[in-house]
């Protein structure tokens, strides 16, 4: 091993304490976990169909589970899906709400 010189020692060291200075400057600025959590229903989605006739309203309610982007997916207050992520959410809706012929006479 090489010996280290006095001058190369203090840098060292001084390098060493300025990392620490830094790493726990970073750890007081961190966020709270506090404000971190987040609330269990996470999205509502209210749709409201007019193609019928008479206005039919849906809503969609999303609520948080322990995966990110992920829901479980309560459709007019019944359960629908568990643990299905926002992609799926969209591919159900539309496919649940085809498009309608449009009419001449509108």
């Amino acid at each position: 091993m090489y010996r280290r010189s006095k001058k190369y020692q203090e840098q060292v060291a001084r390098l060493a304490n300025a990392k620490a200075a830094k790493e726990l400057k970073r750890l007081e600025n961190a966020i709270p976990a506090d404000r971190t959590d987040l609330p269990a229903l996470r999205r509502v989605i209210e749709i409201t169909d007019y193609d019928s006739g008479s206005p039919v309203t849906h809503r969609i309610e999303l609520y948080r589970i322990d995966r990110i982007y992920c829901y479980n997916v309560n459709i007019d207050r019944k359960p629908w899906k568990q643990r299905i992520g926002w992609s799926r959410i969209l591919e159900g809706l539309r496919k649940a709400l085809p498009r309608m012929r449009q009419f001449d006479d509108v």
